[in-house]
């Protein structure tokens, strides 16, 4: 595993109680980071995680409550960090609800929540961290996508989720260009299907899911000095699944 030194660095993981932001916020405390643990209706749970990220090395940990997909309250939750553990340095955006449903029978509300929650989470968390980053001179921004995303994969289940990290993919590299020259990288980490998942495929490329390791070595990678002109990238942890085989 990468080790990057985060020392005096804070970061911010959304959706970061449980499952896959959990353990992303959990690598970057090993590595030294100040972190804001993220929930929106997890709050035993976030507490719990901001004692784990303390218990491995974080100095100091907070958690944060709030709804990414409405403006204000964004901006309360970027307040609340900076308040506690300063300017966010390290954005994940890793909040994003999915429908694994024929696209027929997801009502509106749910297509608009997985759309909301994926796509425009993204966006409005990156423009409220962008500024401090600009101002300092270095920031780092990891999407969380879905493998497949960055070829325009479709399917008629989970739909609105596919095109929702498409979007995501997108995103990325255009905040990639727009950041160039302000010291900021802004890259995507794409999984398949991850230990956690709810559901599973019949088969799994190279014998077994992604485990919450290949997650974070691609981020810890990505949040390495060394990695300071890589940007606009994405990094599929899929094992090697191509979505379009015959």
């Amino acid at each position: 595993m990468l080790t990057p030194d985060l020392s005096g660095r804070t970061v911010l993981v959304t959706g970061s109680a449980k499952g896959i932001g959990r353990e992303l916020l959990l690598a970057t405390a090993e590595a030294g980071a100040s972190v804001a643990v993220h929930y929106h209706t997890s709050a035993d749970e976030a507490r719990a995680t901001a004692e784990e990220a303390a218990e491995r090395g974080a100095p100091a940990t907070t958690t944060v409550r709030g709804n990414v997909t409405e403006p204000d309250a964004v901006d309360a939750m970027f307040d609340a960090v900076e308040k506690e553990l300063g300017p966010v340095d390290v954005l994940v955006n890793n909040v994003g609800a999915f429908a694994p449903d024929h696209w027929e029978e997801i009502d509106f509300e749910t297509w608009n929540t997985v759309m909301d929650t994926n796509f425009n989470g993204t966006y409005l968390c990156s423009k409220r961290a962008l500024p401090a980053m600009r101002e300092q001179g270095w920031g780092r921004i990891v999407n969380v996508g879905y493998a497949g995303s960055e070829k325009a994969l479709v399917y008629p289940k989970n739909f609105p989720y596919l095109v929702a990290k498409t979007g995501v993919l997108m995103f990325t590299r255009m905040l990639a260009q727009d950041t160039q020259n302000d010291g900021i990288t802004v890259n995507a980490v794409s999984p398949y299907v991850v230990e956690n998942s709810d559901e599973f495929p019949d088969d799994a490329p190279r014998g077994r899911w992604a485990a919450f390791e290949d997650l974070q070595q691609v981020l810890l990678f990505f949040l390495d000095e060394g990695s300071e002109y890589i940007s606009g990238e994405n990094i599929e942890v899929d094992g090697g699944w191509i979505p379009e085989r015959l």
